[in-house]
């Protein structure tokens, strides 16, 4: 039997974003639907890096492509719920870059749902992939475990 996920704290994350949950989020079970936290977590990672200037959404020559996202859920959020994604940078490869997110109703100090998500950093105009810019790598180090 696998490992049961562990429920992740605030002091687990380096960076929190607010996020408001929509009347559309909610599903016929009158909580957010398991497909909505995939957009929080979009909303939270691209939010900081563009924040931080290391993504320009018109001009950049480098964009990050998820590749890969997982999401665990341990307790159920609502509208009209606020959240607060806890954000932390797992690891920062030559061209990738994993995050781990931890999606919280504002004030509670565990975890609601626990997400994984990776970029890997392409052209562009090719998507080739390419390494990580200096400027970009920097920023995502001061979102590591301890920074």
């Amino acid at each position: 039997m696998a490992d049961r996920p562990v429920r992740p704290a605030r002091a687990d994350f380096t960076r929190f974003v607010p996020v408001g949950t929509r009347w559309e989020d909610n599903d016929i079970y009158g909580h957010v639907n398991n497909v909505v936290y995939y957009s929080y977590f979009d909303t939270a990672v691209n939010g900081l890096l563009i924040e931080a200037g290391a993504l320009d959404l018109d001009h950049g020559e480098t964009v990050g492509l998820v590749v890969s996202n997982a999401c665990d859920y341990f307790a159920s959020v609502r509208f009209p719920d606020r959240l607060e994604l806890g954000v932390r940078v797992e690891h920062v490869g030559r061209s990738s870059v994993r995050y781990l997110i931890g999606v919280f109703r504002a004030g509670e100090d565990l975890a609601a749902a626990r997400g994984s998500f990776t970029h890997v950093y392409v052209q562009r105009a090719t998507h080739a992939p390419v390494a990580i810019p200096a400027a970009t790598r920097a920023f995502l180090d001061s979102l590591r475990a301890g920074a």
